[in-house]
């Protein structure tokens, strides 16, 4: 039996505290559409959050994971839920591939695994997104994995010297199961 956690393209797994050297290379991404800018951090920084990651036990529903590729084992992002609420069925994700690394179908699988063990292990009904407006690419990732736009907060962020939109996206759990199916393949 095939792990829930490995697709065609990408597997997920554990932080390991090795990995830090390609979170430093992530964390160099100018480029991303929609990323704060952030000060500059050292190589000792990346090595403790690497190997704090690798030790955590996790906050119940809330994690990060790894993304590697299955072809060769490569770290290219990682993929996390962030924000849960229990109690309404509902949590929040985010998901990062590193520049190199982008337009390969990494994201749009991780996020697929992910999203297929919240709803069918975990039994939550609904999943939001919040992107950028002017994130065109992690907005098109989502509309085709069939993530609904739900409502917009204008001007709600601060970035670059001037006010973005911030977009609501959803899915529920049966709108999943109809375009991805909830119990794998």
């Amino acid at each position: 039996m095939a792990s829930s956690w490995t697709g065609e393209r990408v597997r997920l797994r554990a932080i390991e505290p090795d990995d830090w050297a390609a979170f430093t290379h992530f964390a160099d991404d100018d480029g991303r559409p929609g990323s704060r800018p952030a000060l500059p951090r050292s190589a000792e920084s990346y090595r403790a959050w690497a190997k704090e990651q690798a030790v955590a036990k996790g906050d119940g529903d809330r994690f990060r994971l790894a993304v590697e590729t299955t072809a060769r084992g490569e770290l290219v992002g990682t993929v996390g839920s962030h924000r849960t609420g229990s109690r309404s069925g509902w949590f929040e994700f985010d998901v990062t591939i590193g520049a190199d690394h982008r337009r390969k179908g990494y994201a749009t699988e991780a996020v697929v695994l992910l999203l297929r063990f919240m709803f069918a292990e975990r039994r939550y009904h609904k999943c939001l997104a919040v992107v950028l407006a002017h994130n065109e690419a992690s907005l098109a990732l989502f509309g085709r994995l069939g993530f609904t736009e739900e409502g917009r907060l204008r001007e709600h962020v601060f970035l670059a010297g001037r006010h973005h939109d911030l977009v609501m996206m959803g899915m529920l759990a049966d709108e999943f199961d109809r375009r991805h199916t909830i119990s794998a393949p």
